[in-house]
């Protein structure tokens, strides 16, 4: 298997995380980093049993930036 990368994201009421590169919606949420990374971790298995492993798209990324753009 290999690695997920995945995306935290700190709001004022908590953490969402998801992962970059799988198909369909997978989220995790939690009130600390780890219980959303814990939780998106299940959420992602789920989607891989559920689904099989045409979830991932067809490429490998290899890293994920955040941008920021002013509009």
């Amino acid at each position: 298997m290999n690695p997920i990368k995945i995306i935290v994201e700190h709001h004022s009421d908590g953490y969402i995380a998801y992962p970059v590169g799988v198909k369909g919606v997978v989220i995790g949420e939690g009130d600390t980093y780890q219980e959303a990374l814990d939780d998106v971790t299940s959420a992602i298995k789920f989607h891989l049993e559920t689904f099989g492993n045409s979830v991932f798209q067809d490429y490998d990324i290899i890293s994920a930036d955040i941008a920021e753009v002013v509009i």
